[in-house]
């Protein structure tokens, strides 16, 4: 019998570490509720916006990537701010600017307001997909790491799945008979200008993010890299009751290695970037953000109308979700290889067998359908999976932010020049050399994982990192 006052029984302490450890990660992963909203909910705005603003084929490659260019400048100043502030302020800026975001992106009078507010709304994505994996990774026990960080690509989804069914639902209610908006910008928000309507809606889950960061801590390896080892070891042990004894030394570790991105061009860490930047690259070219921005465009070419469409992009966002859960289970268990390689492998088909559809228009429209979710969901259980679970835990403590900053600055370049070009490019060459243009890609993209990615389930960061010395 434990007579001791104020002391927690066993089970009650494990109870408080997993309750602590899964709601700082539930909280992190948010920003990628926020990301993946603010890139899907585009796709269901881009007829109506070019029909109002009268934009040619260019400017609706702009109006679709804009948001890309302040992604770019965000993910390239998130991890030195991080580095030297914290993961905590940094998130808390990015969810602000999301907001804000959010707001002017409803209420703009002009075509140059909405793009402003775009790149505003593009900096907090870049910030949110360097930092929230990286906090989340780095308050993780390394045999449930790959779980907790795909959590964040678990809400990358389920932000996509909000926005294309947001959209989907404000445009049944802008045609419905019920609708109570009949008179000052309330009517132009929620009816005549529906578009507007889809971007306010992201406020609410914004909303929700800033609250919840002010109840989260600074991540302990943070803490103990900046000389605060009293402090994060204690919030380490609180958490998952593991600490590696090199953390208890930072000083010593910085000592004995050469502090700054130079380290990463040393000859094992080079390795580590070229994975890095290859998952970035590679990953944008499978074309799956094309099919998140341009979905409705791509299914109104395969014969659906705009309404069909974007009902049909909620059932892709499902199977998405649906595939992005069963990676989460078993990312721990079979590895980030085996899922990466065998997943882009399914990519690779699904994506020639498209291409052949549009090619050929030997089938009707509800066979592209099949083909995207069968490419959508091999999508999610690979590389949509593993990506921020690698780039999240193959770098050093001291230089993770910024090296991670190089890798998503990839990301969100590669993404830029894609999402911009692609409207041009498919009107050039048409939609089926476009897919096929991607299946290129995916194949390279499979061939370079195999030869470069190493496996990382169940290693600690610090194992991860001495194993590229």
């Amino acid at each position: 019998m434990n007579t001791e006052i104020g002391k927690k029984k066993p089970a009650e302490a494990h109870e408080g570490k997993r309750t602590l450890l899964w709601l700082t990660c539930f909280v992190a992963s948010l920003g990628g509720v926020l990301f993946g909203f603010d890139t899907a909910v585009i796709s269901g705005t881009f007829g109506m916006v070019e029909n109002q603003f009268g934009l040619s084929k260019l400017l609706v490659g702009w109006f679709g990537s804009s948001a890309l260019i302040g992604a770019i400048v965000g993910a390239f100043v998130a991890g030195s701010l991080s580095d030297r502030y914290g993961r905590k302020p940094i998130l808390i800026m990015a969810a602000m600017l999301f907001f804000v975001s959010a707001l002017f992106s409803a209420i703009p009078p002009s075509f140059t307001l909405l793009i402003a507010a775009r790149l505003v709304g593009g900096l907090g994505v870049g910030m949110a997909s360097v930092l929230s994996p990286m906090y989340i990774s780095e308050f993780a026990p390394a045999k449930i790491r790959g779980r907790l960080v795909a959590l964040y690509q678990l809400s990358i989804v389920i932000g996509i799945l909000l926005a294309y069914f947001s959209n989907w639902a404000l445009l049944q209610y802008a045609g419905s008979p019920g609708n109570i908006f009949t008179e000052g910008i309330l009517q132009k928000v929620f009816n005549t200008e529906i578009w507007r309507g889809m971007f306010a809606a992201e406020m609410i889950p914004c909303g929700l993010f800033i609250a919840l960061l002010f109840l989260v801590p600074e991540s302990p390896r943070w803490l103990i890299d900046k000389g605060l080892v009293e402090k994060g070891t204690a919030l380490l042990r609180k958490i998952n009751g593991e600490l590696d004894e090199s953390l208890l030394h930072p000083k010593k570790a910085k000592d004995e290695k050469k502090i700054g991105l130079g380290e990463l061009l040393k000859p094992g860490m080079r390795r580590a970037l070229a994975v890095g930047i290859g998952l970035s690259v590679f990953g944008q070219f499978t074309g799956v953000n094309i099919v998140i921005y341009y979905g409705p465009t791509i299914l109104e070419g395969a014969g659906f109308a705009l309404n069909n469409a974007v009902q049909f992009q909620v059932l892709i966002g499902i199977i998405n979700l649906i595939f992005t859960v069963i990676a989460l289970t078993k990312i721990d268990s079979w590895g980030r290889r085996p899922l990466l390689i065998g997943g882009m492998s399914a990519v690779f088909l699904s994506l020639c067998a498209i291409g052949t559809l549009f090619v050929t228009d030997i089938f009707s429209g509800i066979w592209t359908v099949v083909l995207l979710c069968i490419y959508i969901g091999s999508l999610a259980l690979s590389i949509n999976a593993v990506i921020w679970v690698i780039i999240g835990e193959i770098y050093p403590t001291h230089i993770r932010g910024r090296a991670m900053s190089i890798a998503t600055f990839a990301n969100w370049g590669t993404n830029f020049a894609a999402a911009f070009l692609f409207p041009w490019y498919v009107a050039a060459v048409g939609m089926g050399a476009g897919f096929f243009t991607f299946a290129a890609f995916c194949l390279a993209g499979t061939i370079f994982f195999y030869k470069v990615i190493p496996e990382t389930k169940g290693k600690s960061l610090e194992e991860i990192e001495q194993f590229w010395k």
